[in-house]
């Protein structure tokens, strides 16, 4: 995947079939679906691949238990049915989590043991395993570190947990890989149109050089989450918004707090949200919020109301309560949620189904949704834009076809994440010299991971590689930090920069890195 011959192919004569604007979960589902079909495909994205909303997630492929509470049994069938998928077509970037609930009373523990039977029928064949009541006994010994006082038993069931960014570069991957182009920091500009009206191409400008490219398209999707918005008001200044942003935040902790493999969910808050501790990259996730917000950003800060609201919730749950001290790294993602119809609306009463919308000029839009059921988003949307685009239709391939990287037999190591390219990040390590070398004593990450990274997952900064090529920055923003002078030198002579760059690339990160943490942090006095 390299983004100079992706600007290559941008600058043919070429009509591409369909163009993607979005390089989240949505559109680089939808561009895998159609490259697999064998369309000339077009993905662009403005910033990096999954730079918003689709690196800020719980890091869970679920059905949803909550939306059965809802009654809405249709949502959770078909997330259901689209993690067995995913957790066929990605087993090195998947996997079968277990989770806790603690109950604190017989009928409530019949309730949730009830319901999800419910939830493992629903899951038929793709299930990952039976949900069982369990003594309280058996919780506080696999679950140390949570209170048991009063404890009556616990419910244990499975979802699927993975890495969300490196899922993203995964499906930028297969879609390169199948046929299509995929282009970051390429920001669109402007829509063109013919004298009927009609979407006939559009205009993007590339970020880093400045140039410009004018491209046709039979058919253009807009993916872009929580920008929405923007590109309708582009095609059709003046209309309604049809996004409602909604902002969630995770804070990450040390396993310490919760030394289990098990995941622990609280159903049920004291405003009535659901709450995750799940374990990630050897740490603790907690989440998530979900507060309204009136624009859009793809870096969002958290609000200490909400950090609060997670710390006091685990409080209650954990022996240890967490203090703001103990917060390795905090994160906010916008949940790009349909603008609902009924104003006052709370936002977990808004429906997480997609919506996928056609204006008068022939654009589509695709809203709405979630990592769980992408493939099945991006089928819905390629069916609509061959329509729009008067494209000879071709089946949909996805739900057979494995993601780059696909392997039954990951490595047992740091390198699993990569799947079947591990061994050739091991080829990096044993055929150049000093890639071998850790860019932090606490972590095995090393030089050789950050050589491919610019080499074949199109990171172009510090950022892209410790946020989501490493995803250092979500685990500790303390060791990203450390990390930054290492990866900057690194990426340089891969990218051809200078010293000022580096410079640059160093003071800019830590700068962002600091707003991951609740205490500034000064790298002169690091143990690095």
């Amino acid at each position: 995947m390299n983004r100079e011959s992706a600007k290559n192919a941008l600058r043919q004569d070429i009509c591409w079939d369909i163009i993607v604007i979005g390089g989240g979960a949505t559109g680089l589902g939808v561009a895998v679906d159609a490259a697999l079909r064998g369309y000339k495909t077009l993905l662009l994205e403005q910033a990096d691949f999954t730079k918003g909303t689709s690196s800020r997630s719980t890091k869970l492929v679920h059905g949803g238990v909550r939306y059965l509470e809802q009654g809405n049994v249709s949502l959770v069938l078909e997330a259901l049915y689209e993690r067995g998928v995913l957790l066929k077509n990605a087993p090195h970037i998947t996997s079968n989590q277990t989770f806790v609930i603690p109950t604190f009373s017989f009928w409530k523990s019949m309730f949730y043991a009830t319901g999800l039977k419910l939830y493992d029928w629903l899951s038929g064949k793709l299930s990952l395993g039976s949900s069982k009541m369990v003594e309280a006994a058996i919780v506080e010994k696999q679950m140390p570190g949570l209170k048991t006082e009063g404890l009556k038993k616990g419910i244990l069931y499975h979802d699927g947990q993975f890495d969300d960014a490196r899922l993203g570069i995964n499906l930028a991957q297969t879609c390169v890989d199948a046929g299509g182009t995929v282009v970051n920091y390429m920001k669109v500009t402007g829509l063109a149109k013919d004298g009927q009206g009609k979407l006939s191409g559009l205009n993007a400008l590339d970020i880093e050089s400045g140039e410009e490219y004018q491209l046709q398209a039979k058919t253009i999707v807009n993916a872009t989450g929580v920008f929405s918005d923007y590109i309708l008001f582009m095609d059709c200044p003046g209309r309604k918004p049809a996004i409602q942003p909604s902002q969630g935040v995770h804070i990450v902790l040390d396993k310490k707090f919760l030394p289990s493999e098990h995941a622990l969910m609280v159903p049920k808050t004291k405003d009535g949200r659901v709450l995750f501790a799940v374990p990630w990259y050897g740490k603790i996730v907690a989440g998530t919020t979900d507060t309204l917000v009136d624009k859009p950003s793809s870096e969002p800060r958290a609000l200490q109301e909400e950090v609060d609201f997670i710390i006091d919730t685990l409080g209650k749950y954990l022996v240890d309560k967490p203090e703001p001290k103990d917060v390795l790294s905090v994160f906010a993602g916008m949940r790009p949620l349909v603008r609902p119809e009924a104003p006052g609306q709370k936002t977990k009463e808004i429906s997480r189904s997609h919506k996928i919308t056609i204006s008068s000029s022939g654009l589509v839009s695709i809203s709405g949704g979630k990592w769980t059921t992408y493939r099945k988003m991006a089928e819905d949307t390629v069916n609509v834009a061959i329509q729009q685009g008067a494209l000879s239709p071709y089946p949909c391939k996805t739900s057979q076809h494995p993601i780059h990287g696909y392997t039954q037999s990951p490595a047992h190591d740091w390198l699993h994440c990569y799947g079947a390219d591990a061994d050739k990040i091991r080829s990096i390590m044993e055929a150049e010299e000093g890639t071998s070398e850790k860019l932090h004593p606490n972590y095995p990450h090393v030089k050789a991971e950050v050589v491919w990274a610019a080499r074949q997952e199109m990171a172009r900064n510090v950022e892209d590689v410790l946020a989501r090529r490493l995803r250092i920055l979500f685990v500790d923003a303390k060791a990203a930090i450390d990390m930054a002078q290492v990866v900057a030198e690194t990426l340089a002579q891969e990218l051809n920069k200078d010293t000022l760059w580096v410079e640059n690339q160093k003071s800019g990160f830590i700068q962002l890195a600091q707003e991951y943490l609740l205490e500034p942090y000064n790298p002169q006095v690091s143990s690095v």
